[in-house]
C-alpha cells in the first residue's frame, strides 16, 4: 500500500517543483511534461500501469491527471475497479472517504451530462450541414471520367496492381470502385 504521485506541466518552459513540493511525501512520483490534451502521455500510463491494489494515487489538481471531466471519470472507475484510491490535494479530494467520494461522483454526473449535450449539439450541426449540402467523409480520389476510363483498361486486361500504381489506390479501393456501377 504505496502513495504514488503523478505530476503534469502542460509545456516544456513549465516547471515541477510547485507538484514535487506538495508531492514530496509518496513512495514514487511519476513526472511529465505534455498537454493534457495529448493522447500519448507515456508518464500518466506507466503510473496507472505501476499502481496496485491498496495503493494511492495522489495529483495536486483535477487538470493535472485528465484532459477532460469525463476522461477523468473513466480513469477514476479504473482507479475504484482495481481497489486504488485517488487523492486530490488542491480540492481536498479523498475518494476513500464518504466525502471524497460523493464530490467525486457529482463530478461525474456533471461530466456524463456535458457528454450527452455535447453529442446532441454535435448531432444536430452534423443534421444542418447536411441539410445545406456539405457532404462529410474523404473526397474522391477520381473523377467519374477516371473510374469509366479504370473499368475500360480492367475490362481490356490491365492487372490489379497496375490499376493501384497507376491511379494511387489500394487493392480494396481499385475493388470498390471496380464494383460499384
Amino acid at each position: 500500500m504505496s502513495m504514488v504521485g503523478y505530476a503534469r506541466v502542460s509545456s516544456t518552459g513549465q516547471s515541477l517543483e510547485v507538484q514535487r513540493a506538495k508531492l514530496s511525501h509518496c513512495d514514487k512520483v511519476f513526472e511529465e511534461k505534455r498537454s493534457g490534451t495529448t493522447a500519448n502521455r507515456p508518464e500518466l500510463q506507466a503510473c496507472l500501469n505501476y499502481l496496485r491494489d491498496g495503493d494511492t494515487l495522489v495529483i495536486t489538481k483535477l487538470d493535472r491527471l485528465a484532459r477532460s471531466t469525463y476522461h477523468l471519470t473513466q480513469i477514476a472507475e479504473n482507479l475504484k475497479e482495481q481497489g486504488i484510491e485517488l487523492v486530490v490535494l488542491d480540492q481536498n479530494i479523498d475518494t476513500s472517504t464518504p466525502t471524497g467520494k460523493l464530490l467525486f461522483n457529482m463530478l461525474g454526473a456533471i461530466a456524463e451530462f456535458e457528454n450527452e449535450i455535447r453529442k446532441e449539439r454535435q448531432l444536430d450541426g452534423i443534421a444542418k450541414a447536411q441539410e445545406r449540402g456539405v457532404k462529410f467523409g474523404a473526397k474522391p480520389k477520381l473523377s467519374p471520367s477516371q473510374i469509366v476510363e479504370m473499368r475500360d483498361k480492367r475490362a481490356s486486361g490491365v492487372l490489379i496492381k497496375d490499376l493501384m500504381w497507376e491511379y494511387c489506390l489500394s487493392k480494396a479501393s481499385v475493388y470498390r470502385l471496380l464494383k460499384d456501377e
